[in-house]
């Protein structure tokens, strides 16, 4: 009888490992406190490289620049900024697209959202939240709204923005025929290199769970 418990103990055991179930410290633990430095602190942020929003086509920027408000958050996922100010091409520097030149009005504030920190890398990953922009590019009208996936990375000041498709959307197509409608999964890639108002220093992100 006792032979017979263990082997079933092992087999329990052997099988609550195998799923994972097996007490032991977490490999991975969702950090609760965003740490800015400087914080609070205004920041400038311009491309680097291209900037191309696709919604079917995609709609080229050689200049964008943004501006905001960073603050050291709690909770998960944090709110670690604020982008008050998000341009799309600059005067003589249009954003271009096969329809035409793209004009691109953002409806701010957008949010830049911490999910998870890296502590070996100084990556942190996220998203760009509440984004909504009226986008015109030639005689078509469309709104695009969601979020964005980005990372920012300490040692660069990076925000490096990638999203995937079905994380923004299109609303109000006008005179845009089948080529932007309310079914097209629009992407929004790019990166800006973040500086300290004033200053020119790099943000820093760090996130932990104390």
């Amino acid at each position: 009888m006792k032979k017979s418990m263990r082997r079933s103990a092992i087999v329990v055991c052997a099988a609550a490992s195998a799923l994972g179930l097996a007490a032991g410290p977490s490999t991975a633990v969702p950090s609760t406190v965003w740490t800015v430095t400087p914080s609070p602190s205004s920041f400038d942020a311009v491309n680097v490289g291209n900037i191309v929003l696709t919604a079917t086509i995609p709609m080229t920027c050689t200049t964008s620049t943004a501006d905001g408000v960073m603050n050291s958050a709690t909770g998960n996922p944090g709110d670690v900024a604020d982008i008050d100010t998000m341009n799309f091409g600059a005067s003589g520097s249009p954003c271009t697209s096969v329809l035409g030149n793209v004009t691109t009005t953002s409806v701010t504030p957008w949010d830049v959202i911490a999910v998870d920190y890296n502590a070996s890398t100084g990556v942190t990953k996220g998203h760009v939240g509440n984004v909504t922009a009226n986008v015109t590019a030639g005689a078509c009208k469309f709104t695009v709204s969601g979020k964005a996936s980005a990372t920012y990375t300490n040692s660069s000041g990076v925000l490096a923005v990638n999203s995937t498709a079905g994380e923004l959307t299109v609303s109000n197509p006008v005179n845009c025929g089948a080529i932007v409608t309310v079914n097209t999964k629009p992407t929004f890639k790019g990166n800006y290199a973040v500086t300290e108002s004033g200053t020119g220093a790099i943000p820093t992100i760090v996130g932990s769970n104390p």
